[in-house]
């Protein structure tokens, strides 16, 4: 184990120690005497004089020491021994064993050895190890006490110190942490990595400085594990515009695989919540823990190997022996057990896997312990087979649980046995005399409820009963005996399977499946093998009449999704029998549109054919209730994401599928420079299992294989695919000669065993090179893929997957962003650099709400279906804030009523969100506007909508003197001369009379609330301003010349005007001109009758008036006109902009407790 640094005085003399290992910095010693053939005495002598001269010695009889080359402590070695022993060592790691203390060596020689070259003061070498095993002590305290208790103190602490030095909001929930280093540069900045919720952060005080990162991983675009010059292993995070690298962990392998899961776990909860939905635990994200995560991940991967419904969750995982009879003998594995199943897998790879539906399941059973049979259970099934588990750990409570979910399964689900075939079930076998003979699988009878009412319902004439291929069957032309005798070879072989490895849903799957499989299945026994390795055939018997019902629901509605099913109805495999007439047609509707029904988050992906095409083939060989269950678990399980409504999992694995090529395939991936050619073309080996751009009799034995072995291999046969024309596509000089060569090859691919005759691809590619072109068998080139390319496990290929998510989410990101701006750009003025910056500003505060705040704003925003430049909107608490981050209008405590005026003005639809595009054509003025146009903006922020009745300034009334309507129209200028405004008043009131003849829509104009409103906001802008009096003094000329213009308005409409009094009462109620221009704000509402009702009907101002009066002062022109800086605003902004949420956060948490206590 690591120990406290300790300083250890050696004594040579005594030769108590041996050199086991050594190097610069580090010794590995043994302790004299131990493991030496009769060295019993000097073990105890040497072990006696430890306990008396060395502390460190008494327990382990290994120890890891720390040296200093060039430091005062410092002694060389030599022949094993240490010299010159009365110098000082750090004792770091002891071990009891050998092994165990290799493991603390191999990771100082992994993690360490080579950093510490890096530094040039020697003593910091030592601070910098001892600094890292004392962190490394604290994790490990830290893991044990996790294991026993739920709150560890340590964690505690450490969510003391995450919130003291992060300062988020307290529901930024700190998941784990780890001691580590982050490299800046080729310097290793020792610290602590926190994983939260929301965001990846380090924190480090190193030699004086201070360190902290914050990352949200939202921002991540990149999450791998990678190798520098310096170490073997590190985890690499990229953002942006940097790269940041994570090494020197305890425990790498754990680390990455918590920050893979809270990865995808926040990217998807924020960036693609069009279909995904988080496990019952990880609903709430603020209760989030560690063990939740490592649980997501044994759930995923348990789903993933054996291809079960998501809402299975695993309960226990236990490590077992099978019985397998066809090897006698008993095979070592793991027994998986869920809600509603029992599977096993070998540990060797591929040699044995069963999956036991608990419906199917009729006893489970303890049998007595023996010595050769330790702590078995057997686990019965209807068709009379018994499955013995043994060398089960805690077999009591195991039993127990799996008995009560069996209990509640039945309960759930009756089953309905047909006894009538009881006696013969274990002698069955299949017999085949004709292309689509109706077969059974043991007890699992494709109609479970024969004798019930809703199986009677589903054998009405608006179903087909029967396969498609068996009304429509098709005879060879060329050799129909001897394509019928190797079918009748295959069904042979599949029987002596059978016999041997079991019929139904739980036979054993081993590899002499797989190579049956890959051989092609018999055309008659398709069907059932299909329903059988995706386990569809359970959801069939468990949901009598569901199929049925969702028919008649479906009938006769009409709606887009219809519409899109009517228009692809005869496009799918026109070239087949069976859809050229009505029967097919119908039955394709039927399944598709019960599925759209079903599923109205998927409801029907027209990308490529894909569903429709599928779903065609899978009616020429299942019935049509079947096929509807097939596609259920293609759609829902085995092709998770594929068919939404950006076919998410499509596009992961096309990435996927990317650096397989790179992995097996460098010369080629070496060439093609640019592979999104050729993932371009793949996204159609993937959406529609190669069945729209290969041959039908070829592409269906391709599907044979997906049903048993999944997305892999649908992989593997696209890299043979590559691999076989790999010579060709290298030489190709564009991508329009690599797609011709590619759509050639699949053209050609023939399956000699097929009984029927050929049937065209549904895209194939036609030639007009008379040359005939080299045919490959399909069943060699899925043997070619079995061989070469079946190598990946299902655990890679969900990593891989995991790893490529982030990035396709992020490509969906930067393309919103980047159409966002590119029609936002030529609108305004503003860089597009800046622009940029003001987007990812935008989306941050969008997602700093998602982070924290309830009820999560989220599903309301941001929808990934939207147009883009809908995608992100933001409400008004958020616009307050950017506002008051990126605006130049700042008006001190005036800026937050600003923003929300805004807001309303900005909001159209009156749906209380509003778009970038809105947002930055409102700051573009701001910045960029002429005069007038800035003018015309604050104009309309002080009239109706964005100034509303109920607005919570607009009751304080005028109190300013300057504002009075009795002062005289002459005011003194610097220079000691007078202007009199009176006659220019008369000249401007007729120039404004010629500019009524626009064409654009007059702005109503502004009564005398709203210029109060209007005043004051001018007034606010002008704090703080280096020319703070002089427009002061100039915005007080121009009100009272406006106040003029009103009243002129107000006598031509009225000759009973009210304004005299009104100036009278407004200048004998306020006070000296010392005071500030407005009165307080929060006056009572008494004060708002200040104004008469008639002098706010009638007295007005209009636009024109308004920019005609600021124009005659040079200070305001100047103010209006002067150049702004975005860039410093922006990058204030982006500093500023955690803070400023965190604070209100607290703030308001604050208030809340103030609240409770009352």
């Amino acid at each position: 184990m690591w120990l406290k640094p300790e300083e250890v005085l050696l004594k040579n003399a005594l030769k108590l120690w041996v050199t086991q290992k050594s190097s610069c910095y580090f010794i590995l010693q043994r302790r004299r005497g131990h493991g030496e053939g009769g060295g019993r005495l000097t073990g105890r002598l040497v072990g006696a004089l430890d306990a008396v001269l060395d502390s460190n010695a008494r327990v382990a009889p290994f120890r890891i020491l720390l040296q200093v080359p060039g430091s005062q402590v410092y002694s060389p070695i030599a022949c094993g021994e240490l010299l010159n022993g009365s110098d000082v060592y750090w004792a770091i790691a002891t071990g009891a064993t050998l092994e165990e203390i290799n493991q603390h060596w191999d990771w100082l020689e992994q993690n360490l050895l080579h950093t510490l070259s890096v530094f040039d003061n020697k003593d910091d070498i030592a601070s910098f190890v001892k600094g890292k095993v004392k962190a490394l002590i604290a994790e490990e305290t830290s893991s044990r006490l996790a294991e026993q208790e739920e709150e560890p103190e340590k964690f505690r602490e450490a969510l003391v110190k995450f919130e003291a030095r992060f300062n988020f909001p307290e529901a930024e929930k700190l998941v784990t942490y780890y001691s580590c280093c982050c490299w800046k540069g080729r310097v290793p900045r020792q610290g602590w990595l926190y994983l939260s919720i929301n965001h990846l952060c380090f924190y480090s005080f190193f030699l004086g400085k201070e360190l902290k990162l914050v990352v949200p991983w939202v921002d991540i675009q990149k999450l791998e594990r990678t190798s520098n010059v310096f170490l073997t292993d590190t985890i690499r995070i990229t953002t942006q515009n940097k790269e940041r690298d994570f090494s020197m962990f305890l425990n790498l392998d754990e680390v990455f695989k918590v920050m893979e899961q809270l990865a995808d776990v926040t990217l998807r909860r924020l960036l693609d919540n069009e279909v995904f939905d988080l496990d019952p635990d990880l609903q709430e994200p603020s209760q989030i823990t560690k063990r939740d995560l490592e649980a997501r991940a044994q759930n995923e991967f348990f789903r993933a190997f054996f291809r079960l419904p998501r809402k299975e969750k695993l309960h226990a995982v236990v490590d077992c022996s099978l019985w397998t009879p066809f090897s006698r003998c008993h095979t070592t594995g793991r027994m998986f057990a869920s809600d509603s199943y029992i599977c096993f897998a070998s540990r060797e790879d591929g040699c044995c896997k069963i999956i036991l539906p608990l419906r199917e399941v009729v006893s489970i059973e303890k049998m007595e312990d023996t010595s050769l049979l330790p702590h078995p259970i057997i686990v019965s099934i209807r068709s009379k087979v018994a499955f013995q588990f043994i060398e089960l750990r805690d077999r009591d409570s195991l039993v127990e649980a799996l008995l009560a979910r069996l209990k509640q399964v039945h309960a759930n689900h009756p089953v309905h046995y047909d006894t009538s075939a009881d006696d013969d079930m274990a002698s069955l076998v299949f017999h085949s005399t004709s292309m689509c003979s109706d077969h059974r699988f043991g007890d699992l009878e494709m109609m479970s409820s024969q004798n019930s009412e809703e199986s009677e319902k589903e054998k009405s004439p608006l179903m087909h009963p029967d396969a498609l291929v068996t009304a429509f069957q098709q005879s060879g032309s060329q050799s129909p005996d001897s394509r019928m005798s190797r079918e009748q070879i295959k069904i042979s072989l599949w029987n002596d399977h059978f016999v041997e490895y079991g019929r139904t849903v739980c036979m054993f799957r081993t590899e002499k499946i797989r190579k049956l499989v890959a051989m092609g299945i018999p055309e008659s026994l398709r069907g059932r093998l299909w329903l059988l390795f995706s386990d569809a055939v359970t959801d069939l018997a468990s949901h009598p009449g569901y199929y049925g019902n969702l028919v008649e629901e479906s009938l006769g509605k009409c709606c887009l999704v219809t519409e899109e099913i009517e228009r692809d109805l005869h496009r799918s495999l026109p070239e087949h029998p069976a859809f050229q007439n009505e029967t097919g047609i119908a039955a394709l509707r039927r399944v598709l549109t019960a599925y759209a029904h079903r599923n109205p988050k998927i409801g029907y992906c027209q990308v490529k054919g894909s569903m429709n095409i599928l779903t065609s083939v899978l009616l020429l060989y299942t019935k049509e209730e079947e096929a509807f269950w097939l596609l259920v678990a293609v759609c829902e399980r085995m092709l998770p994401d594929y068919f939404n409504h950006r076919v998410i999992g499509a596009q992961v694995d096309q990435s996927v599928f990317e650096e397989l090529i790179k992995g097996h395939l460098p010369e080629l991936a070496e060439h093609m420079n640019d592979l999104s050619a050729l993932a371009s073309v793949s996204l159609s080996w993937f959406l529609t299992l190669f069945l729209s751009i290969m041959p039908l009799e070829s592409a269906v034995n391709v599907v044979d294989c997906f049903f048993y072995d999944g997305i892999k291999a649908i992989f593997q046969l696209g890299l043979a695919v590559l691999e076989a024309n790999a010579e060709d596509l290298c030489s190709s000089k564009d991508d329009g000669q690599a797609l011709m060569i590619l759509s050639r090859f699949l053209d050609h691919i023939k399956n000699e065993d097929s009984p029927g005759p050929p049937v065209g691809s549904h895209h194939a590619f036609f030639s007009d090179d008379q040359e005939p072109y080299p045919v490959t068998d399909i069943s060699d080139l899925i043997r070619d893929s079995y061989e070469k390319f079946g190598d990946q496990s299902v655990e890679q290929i969900e990593h891989l997957r995991y790893k490529h998510r982030i990035r396709v989410l992020q490509g969906h990101e930067d393309t919103t962003k980047q159409n966002v701006l590119r029609v936002v750009i030529p609108e305004v003025s503003i860089l597009p650099e800046d622009l940029e910056e003001l987007y990812d500003l935008f989306k941050r505060e969008h997602m700093m709400s998602c982070y924290w705040e309830q009820p999560r704003p989220m599903a309301s925003r941001h929808d990934p279906s939207r147009p883009y430049a809908e995608q992100y909107r933001i409400d008004a608490r958020q616009f307050a804030h950017l506002f008051q981050l990126v605006s130049p209008w700042t008006c001190g405590a005036h800026t937050e009523i600003l923003a929300e005026r805004t807001f309303r003005l900005l909001d159209d639809n009156m749906d209380q969100l509003i778009e970038f595009k809105a947002f930055v054509s409102c700051l573009d003025i701001m910045y960029n506007g002429e005069m007038n146009e800035k003018i015309k903006l604050l104009y309309r922020l002080h009239i109706p909508p964005a100034l509303t009745e109920n607005d919570r300034d607009s009751q304080s009334p005028l109190r300013n003197p300057l504002l009075s309507t009795s002062r005289p129209l002459v005011f003194g200028k610097p220079n000691g001369d007078a202007v009199d405004y009176q006659k220019q008043l008369k000249q401007m009131i007729k120039d404004l009379a010629k500019e009524k003849d626009k064409t654009e829509k007059e702005l109503p104009k502004m009564s005398q609330r709203e210029f109060i409103q209007f005043c004051k906001t001018l007034y606010s802008m002008f704090h703080e301003d280096p020319e703070e009096n002089d427009l002061y003094q100039a915005i007080a000329t121009v009100t009272t010349l406006l106040l003029q213009i009103g009243e002129v308005g107000q006598r031509g409409s009225s000759s009973g005007s009210c304004s005299q009094e009104c100036g009278e009462e407004l200048r004998a109620s306020a006070p000296s001109p010392e005071d500030s221009v407005f009165a307080d704000t929060g006056k009572t509402p008494q004060d708002s009758q200040a104004f008469p009702e008639a002098a706010e009907r009638d007295w007005t101002v209009s636009l024109e008036h308004i920019l005609a009066s600021l124009l005659t002062e040079q200070s305001l022109v100047n103010f209006f006109e002067k150049p702004l800086d975005m860039k410093s605003k922006l990058e204030n902004a982006k500093i500023n902009q955690y803070n400023l949420k965190t604070f209100e956060m607290s703030h308001q948490s604050q208030s809340e407790l103030k609240l409770s206590n009352l």
